[in-house]
């Protein structure tokens, strides 16, 4: 998992969670309890700006601009890489299981 260089500030991001791979951990509701949400499979799933639970295969949602960085956090920490936090414009991974790594 890793980390695709800086994020732009501004640019607009769009969150998925691969319910395949989540472990139920909980950190990512720890992050972003706005964006993240248990379902009652014990998973987590991504909620829409109404707090809706998105809960259809690869469904995306976009990350307010004030939660990009806790989002990227929980994608980073997520110990089930399930998390992918995609850039809204274009949909490259910008952090999660298949975003490129930065060297240290």
């Amino acid at each position: 998992m890793g980390y695709l260089g800086q994020v732009d500030e501004e640019a607009p991001v769009q969150v998925w969670i691969d319910q395949d791979h989540c472990t139920g951990d909980g950190l990512c509701v720890t992050y972003a309890k706005e964006v993240f949400e248990f379902d009652v499979d014990g998973l987590a799933y991504v909620k829409d700006a109404a707090g809706e639970l998105q809960t259809a295969v690869g469904a995306r949602v976009d990350v307010p601009a004030h939660l990009r960085l806790d989002v990227i956090d929980a994608a980073l920490e997520c110990p089930g890489t399930c998390i992918h936090v995609v850039r809204a414009r274009d949909g490259v991974e910008v952090a999660g299981p298949d975003s490129a790594r930065v060297p240290a």
